[in-house]
């Protein structure tokens, strides 16, 4: 048996949850928030994916802009399964929630497409 220990950088969990979330269908993009808002907070921040984790277990605060014509909360339900299931499987890690924060949709005019 190996003796040591493994260490995850909230960088690989972030990205992780960015990959994810943007190859799931309804989602147009993350959500960059200004720095400031997740400064008083606790954990890692960046476009769009806050991750914090709380005795060995992950949460995950997501800001998407979406696509029109689609259902929101099942596109929202979607990012929370897939990336659960994801940093689960690819890092062994439980994770105890991923909140979906939806900012905008992206509508496109008829004229500018």
């Amino acid at each position: 048996m190996y003796e040591g220990k493994t260490t995850i950088a909230p960088d690989v969990l972030i990205t992780i949850a960015k990959l994810t979330t943007l190859n799931v269908p309804g989602v147009s993009r993350l959500c960059i928030n200004p720095p400031g808002v997740y400064r008083l907070f606790k954990g890692k921040f960046q476009e769009g994916v806050r991750i914090e984790v709380k005795e060995d277990t992950v949460y995950a605060e997501i800001h998407v802009v979406l696509t029109k014509d689609v259902n929101l909360r099942e596109v929202s339900r979607n990012i929370q399964q897939q990336v659960s299931r994801s940093i689960s499987e690819m890092v062994g890690m439980p994770v105890g929630g991923v909140n979906v924060h939806i900012e905008d949709i992206d509508y496109i005019r008829e004229n500018e497409a």
